[in-house]
Order: C-alpha cells, then sequence, then structure tokens
C-alpha cells in the first residue's frame, strides 16, 4: 500500500469515528420526558423545582443536571464508538474486498403466523461470490475453513459456507438475554444460507459467559488483541484476510481521537454546556 493510499484511508475511516464521537456533544438528559432533544439546564430547574417533593431534596440542583449529563452521554460515547466501528468494518470490506454498500450488508425477513414479519441483521457481511479479486477470494475462503475447522462444524455445513455474517462491537459486557437470544437465533439463519457467523470486537471487553455462549452455538469470537491468529484476533484478521492495517490505523490517530473523546468530556461535565 502507498503512502498516499494509506493517508487517503486513514482520513475517511477517521472521519466515520470523529463524526460519532462528536454526535454525543450534543447529548441532552431526557428526564423521563420523552422528547429525543432532551432538557437544557433551565428545563431541568424549572421541571423539578415545580415537583415539591423533588425540590425538599435540592435534586434541582446544577450538579444533579450535571450528573444525568455525565452518565447518559458517557453511555453515547461508547456507543457512537461502536457505531463508528460498525461503519469503519463496513468500509474496510468495500475498500479492499471491492464490496459495495449492499453487499457488505446482511438481513433476513423473519416470518410469523401471528405477528407481522421482521427484518433483522447484522452489521457486516462478506460473501465470496461478490469478490471479485482471485486472490483475496481464495484468502477469504481459506479463512472460512480454518474458522469452521476451530468451531468444529460439521463437514457439511461447512462445505456449504459461502461467506460469513458479522456482529461488530466496541465490547460486549452486555448481560441482555433477550439481545443474546437473538444472535444465536441469527446463527441459525446465518448457517442456513451458508454464512459463518462472527463477533467482532474491537476491544478486549467480552463478558467471558457471553463469549463461552456464543462459542457453544458455532459463533466465531475475534477479540481485539494485538497476538493471536486470523481467527482469533480482529487486528490479525483485518492486516492477514482483509488487507489493511487496522491496529496501525488505530495507533497513528490516536492522539487525534484522545482530544476527540477529551473535548465530548468536557462537555458532558459541564452542566452549562
Amino acid at each position: 500500500m502507498s503512502i498516499d493510499s494509506e493517508s487517503s484511508f486513514d482520513q475517511r475511516y477517521l472521519s466515520i469515528l470523529l463524526n460519532r464521537i462528536n454526535v454525543c456533544k450534543r447529548y441532552k438528559p431526557q428526564f423521563g420526558q420523552g422528547q429525543k432533544t432532551g432538557l437544557s439546564l433551565d428545563e431541568f430547574q424549572a421541571l423539578y423545582s415545580a415537583d415539591i417533593f423533588y425540590s425538599w431534596f435540592g435534586l434541582d440542583n446544577p450538579m444533579m443536571y450535571a450528573a444525568h449529563k455525565a452518565a447518559g452521554g458517557i453511555t453515547s460515547v461508547y456507543r457512537q464508538i461502536g457505531i463508528g466501528c460498525e461503519e469503519v468494518i463496513r468500509q474496510l470490506f468495500m475498500d479492499h474486498l471491492g464490496l459495495k454498500p449492499e453487499q457488505a450488508k446482511w438481513s433476513y425477513t423473519l416470518k410469523a403466523r401471528r405477528t407481522q414479519k421482521r427484518t433483522l441483521s447484522l452489521d457486516g457481511r462478506i460473501a465470496l461470490a461478490d469478490i471479485s479479486s482471485a486472490r483475496q477470494n481464495k484468502k477469504i475462503s481459506a479463512w472460512l475453513n480454518q474458522s469452521a475447522d476451530y468451531l468444529d462444524v460439521a463437514p457439511k455445513m461447512k462445505r456449504a459456507l459461502q461467506g460469513a455474517v458479522f456482529e461488530i462491537r466496541q465490547g460486549y459486557k452486555s448481560k441482555d438475554s433477550k439481545r443474546q437470544n437473538a444472535d444465536l437465533a441469527n446463527a441459525a439463519t446465518a448457517y442456513s444460507q451458508g454464512y459463518l457467523p462472527v463477533v467482532l470486537v474491537l476491544s478486549t471487553q467480552i463478558d467471558g459467559d457471553i463469549a463461552e455462549r456464543y462459542e457453544g452455538e458455532k459463533w466465531l469470537i475475534l477479540r481485539g488483541t494485538m497476538s493471536g491468529s486470523s481467527i482469533q484476533s480482529t487486528y490479525t484478521f483485518a492486516r492477514d484476510v482483509i488487507g489493511y492495517d487496522l491496529a496501525s490505523f488505530f495507533q497513528r490517530n490516536s492522539s487525534e481521537l484522545k482530544t476527540a473523546i477529551e473535548d465530548v468530556l468536557r462537555v458532558l461535565l459541564n452542566a452549562n454546556d
């Protein structure tokens, strides 16, 4: 990869992440009022001071507003980083495997007798049929076979694999059983359509119980480690299989990412912004 190409990719991926991080600056707590824009400090104080019970406790204090803003805002930071990472990984698939936007996504319709149809999706997809480069196609195919062997996928199912679908996370600690059950159902559908289901985590933050459960259902889990093979490490997978050194990208742009997060935190910790 030339220096110009590397710089071009860096700017594209960095822009995706910074745009997502900057969304957090606009976060305002809703305080159960159901308005999407959230409440300003003045609106919060008017609401809480008008509630006699809250006013007795002094809960209309600007520091209470700041605490709510910080708590919800931090959740927003993690969420937006996660969404940004989803977008970056899909862009990697498009840039380095030649996929079109619609080819880099995967969804399916769940048919039910008594309820309306639902469309479910995962965050990314690589289908062998969509990769025009023979070299890249061969590389992805070899990775699929290696992954299937690691997961002890049945030979018939392994032969049917034509690609992979991805759940992309910055970290995965949630114990939400509803979400886990939905993911396990996604895996069953993925295999039925010839796709290997993959959880791709950008950090090392994944709950051990969750990882064990997913692996038991034949999900491949890629963790954000700097070591390990392409069926273990997100960054080895990106470098050796996709063809882009994602870890080096983060290292090169760490200073700018840190500055963006610091700016967001200053806003979130200030009640008056």
